[in-house]
């Protein structure tokens, strides 16, 4: 092989590797919808439950979801009203922790966010409302922003519960002010890039949606009584479609597929599908369904129908996509939340069941199950998939399983 050709080999490895290490780390997944690429994993698991390969049992109080990044494992933990971003190594060994500041210890204590970290930074956003970017190595300070105080917001009930979203040079935040309602702000030292008035709401949870279209990118999130479409480029409100509930908590991302838009919340609010114009300025509604109310479960659509799990509908779903139209309804476990990889459904309860789902719209087929038996508090944290083992937080405690 020629020096040229060494040296061309060698330029792509690295531009590759480069690249690699700018991708953002996203809520419920690589791409932010749930769904896992991984292939070759288990079909059935032993009758005991899939093997527990480690398990870290300080993680301190929380819901966060652990992200993939740099070779390590991030999560963020709440310990004596403070929140702690914790780094672990692939076989559960701590790194380092450090405090980000204070968190939220009212209601339902503990952390609320997961972090996102990009090549060398990582972003933090604590459930008062203060955005921390931290470096990802060992956790030291670059910059800070209190969105709630510095960007006229006002903090929610159960406190902010948004995991931020990177996007090119930018970090998008929902403060909730009237002026300063969703505001996009340069990653590398927070200077404000645009400010959006919204709606004029107060956030609602929600961890936004970025679609990329051929004529723009959208932003797409809940506020308090709207799901609102806003130009990713300068901030301005394209659209908005009306969607409350009895406590203005909307925590599931929405999620797009080819032109589309599912919007869902709880308390018997349920679901709507809407029909983006092509350059993405506008929405009409194609149908809702009151029982897809799955209050902070998260769904996935995959092959045409989207799958999930109610509140006030309590049952397991499958519907068409296309229609609307129900495949099946099961109570066969409790709601909870879900992930999907390798034509599986991974559910896991609020009574701590863990269960492997064949996805089929003909019915809600459990092939293995088990019981959560570690960890404390509520069994609310979304699972996650990375190097064919399936992580699972219960409070203060990490779960990795062997699933391939």
């Amino acid at each position: 092989m020629s020096k040229n050709t060494l040296l061309l080999v060698f330029i792509l490895l690295l531009t590759s590797f480069v690249s690699d290490a700018q991708i953002p780390t996203k809520w419920r997944g690589p791409h932010g919808n749930g769904i896992y690429d991984e292939t070759g994993l288990l079909k059935e698991w032993p009758a005991s439950g899939p093997e527990i390969i480690w398990h870290f049992d300080d993680l301190g109080e929380g819901f966060s979801s652990p992200v993939f990044a740099n070779d390590m494992i991030y999560i963020t933990g709440g310990k004596d009203n403070e929140g702690y971003v914790i780094v672990l190594d692939k076989n559960g060994k701590l790194l380092w922790e450090e405090s980000y500041g204070k968190e939220f210890f009212e209601s339902y204590p503990g952390v609320r966010s997961s972090p996102t970290v990009v090549g060398n930074l990582l972003y933090i956003y604590s459930g008062y409302g203060v955005l921390t970017c931290m470096d990802a190595k060992d956790g030291s300070l670059k910059w800070r922003k209190d969105m709630l105080n510095d960007f006229d917001g006002r903090n929610i009930q159960w406190g902010v519960t948004e995991t931020v979203v990177v996007d090119g040079d930018r970090v998008f935040v929902t403060p909730g002010g009237k002026r300063n309602n969703v505001v996009a702000l340069n990653r590398f030292n927070g200077d404000v890039i645009w400010s959006s008035e919204g709606k004029g709401e107060l956030s609602a949870y929600c961890t936004p949606l970025v679609v990329e279209l051929p004529a723009r990118k959208l932003l797409v999130t809940h506020t308090a009584d709207h799901l609102i479409g806003l130009d990713a480029a300068d901030g301005k409100l394209l659209w908005s479609y009306p969607h409350t509930n009895r406590w203005a908590v909307h925590p599931n991302t929405p999620i797009y597929e080819a032109g589309g838009i599912f919007c869902f919340s709880g308390y018997g609010q349920g679901g709507e599908k809407l029909e983006l114009s092509a350059d993405g300025s506008s929405v009409k509604e194609v149908w809702k369904s009151e029982k897809l109310d799955s209050r902070i479960g998260g769904m996935v659509m995959v092959d045409g129908y989207l799958y999930g799990s109610g509140d006030n509908a309590r049952e397991w779903r499958c519907v068409d996509w296309k229609t609307g139209e129900e495949k099946y309804a099961s109570k066969d476990l409790t709601k909870g939340t879900l992930i999907y990889a390798d034509e599986m459904l991974y559910c896991y309860s609020e009574r701590g069941e863990l269960a492997l789902v064949k996805t089929t719209p003909e019915k809600f087929d459990v092939i293995s199950q088990t019981k959560v038996e570690l960890g404390s508090a509520q069994h609310w944290a979304h699972p996650v998939i990375n190097d064919g083992k399936l992580y699972v937080r219960h409070g203060n405690v990490l779960i990795a399983y062997k699933i391939k």
